[in-house]
């Protein structure tokens, strides 16, 4: 065969053996991406790697990441957290800052100091922000939850947490001098000095029951409106014919502003103007109820 002759051949043959060596190459490509051995859309975590073949597809819901799909948790707890990767305990790790949903009494630590300081700084009264979630926390949330027109149950759920955020504060109606207010309809005890609310209370004025005294007389438990002021006190208790009054501020005849063990969301008094025994003693041992200090019940 002529020099001619050979080199057609081979220009001829040269395609043919391309194709076959091409095809050996795509036939190993394709088995390796079969098995898990490259390319992105198969890569085995370690995790899967060392658990039997049946356990290592992810549940058919879970994200195309491999990882599981979020933990829904129960209402009033905390919902977020880091799943566990396929084959692992199922349990969550949530992460340090999260924040409950709902705090209620008995609960402690960081999530609750938060909380009462900024009850603090909206000027609901609390003695200090020590992270536990006592009666005194109670008593305070109850104020923000009146003032803010919610349901008055003392637990710091996601509607009371809205009114915290939003800084819901009562409005006081006098314009001068220091002023106790009492405002029966939302059963708040607000101390304001020239127009402007410094603390807040929560309070039980008179339940609007009927009842009857010692003597025999019938009455109705109300807590008269009107402008007064502060006339004598006692400190400590007063036995009165209708119960113990602690470290009464008389304004009204027999009508006080007292300490009292029990303080309720709603009117539950005989006429009085309650409050707890701590916010008595605070009451007094910074002299903010004075003899003479003007009072008014509306």
């Amino acid at each position: 065969m002529s020099a001619r002759g050979r080199q057609e051949v081979g220009v001829r043959t040269m395609p043919g053996r391309a194709a076959a060596v091409a095809g050996a190459f795509l036939l190993v490509a394709t088995v390796s991406a079969c098995t898990g051995t490259s390319g992105p859309s198969t890569r085995v975590s370690p995790a899967a790697a060392t658990t039997p073949a049946a356990t290592t597809s992810p549940p058919a819901s879970a994200p195309a990441t491999g990882s599981a799909p979020p933990v829904t948790a129960p209402s009033g707890t905390a919902t977020s957290g880091t799943a566990t990767p396929s084959g692992g305990t199922g349990t969550t790790t949530p992460p340090p800052d999260v924040t409950p949903t709902i705090l209620r009494p008995g609960a402690h630590g960081a999530a609750v100091a938060d909380l009462q300081q900024q009850l603090i700084d909206l000027g609901y009264w609390l003695p200090a922000a020590d992270g536990r979630y006592g009666p005194l926390t109670s008593q305070a949330v109850l104020a923000l939850q009146k003032a803010a027109g919610l349901s008055r149950d003392g637990v710091f759920g996601p509607r009371t947490r809205a009114a915290l955020e939003r800084g819901v504060r009562p409005r006081a109606r006098s314009t001068s001098g220091h002023v106790v207010e009492v405002d029966k309809k939302h059963q708040l005890l607000m101390l304001v000095d020239n127009g402007r609310v410094s603390l807040v209370l929560n309070t039980s004025t008179g339940s609007g029951l009927h009842f009857t005294h010692p003597d025999g007389r019938d009455d109705i438990a109300v807590t008269p409106s009107g402008r007064f002021r502060v006339t004598r006190q006692v400190d400590g208790w007063r036995k009165s014919d209708l119960g113990m009054l602690w470290r009464p501020k008389y304004f009204n005849g027999g009508i006080a502003v007292h300490g009292f063990t029990s303080v309720p969301a709603f009117p539950a008094s005989h006429g009085c103007v309650r409050v707890s025994i701590s916010a008595m003693n605070m009451l007094w041992d910074g002299d903010l109820i004075p003899i003479g200090t003007a009072v008014w019940v509306y």
